[in-house]
């Protein structure tokens, strides 16, 4: 049974031990998972579950540092409640996170950014009904700050964007989401 246990944590460990790039070394991370939006200054509203799903490529800049830039699809906007109950603002965008990754220790990194992103759906739905929205502005612009741990390859991530600039022209609201993603870090 020790032995057992002694070949598997040196299997972690070896597993751990290729969970960020060294310096120079390139990769690219597939990843899927979920965001959980709302909208701030918005009254009878609940949060919109949606789909965050694209990839990133980073290169380790120095030692415990890595610089990542992707391409995610992000369902973002807000569900009706109370009156509205019902409605659904669907306002998905194409988003460009460019991070800064430290390395606390192996396989955990915090992370911070900057995030474009480009509106390519801004609908309302009701019963199964939907239409456009006017007035939705075409460029969103957020801060991501979070955390991912690493291993094996396998890489949980989960971060806060927090948006500076109106998602609307005429009303003061901005975008507020959770993303809790899964992927696979692959090194060439």
């Amino acid at each position: 049974m020790k032995k057992l246990f002694l070949i598997a944590a040196m299997m972690v460990a070896t597993l751990s031990a290729n969970a960020q790039n060294e310096v120079g070394q390139w990769s690219i991370k597939p990843m899927s998972g979920i965001n959980l939006a709302t909208m701030t200054k918005t009254t009878d509203s609940k949060m919109r579950v949606g789909l965050a799903a694209g990839a990133e490529l980073a290169v380790g800049a120095a030692e415990n540092f890595e610089v990542s830039a992707g391409v995610l699809y992000s369902m973002q906007g807000v569900k009706g409640k109370g009156d509205l109950d019902g409605l659904t603002y669907k306002l998905d965008y194409i988003n460009i996170p460019i991070l800064a990754n430290f390395y606390v220790t192996r396989g955990l990194a915090i992370k911070a950014g900057v995030q474009p992103g480009f509106n390519v759906t801004k609908k309302i739905s009701a019963d199964g009904v939907s239409a456009d929205i006017d007035g939705v502005k075409g460029f969103a612009f957020s801060v991501p700050v979070g955390l991912s741990y690493e291993i094996g390859g396998v890489v949980l991530d989960a971060r806060y964007n927090w948006g500076l600039t109106k998602a609307f022209k005429d009303v003061d609201s901005k975008h507020s989401y959770f993303s809790i993603t899964l992927g696979y870090k692959i090194p060439f």
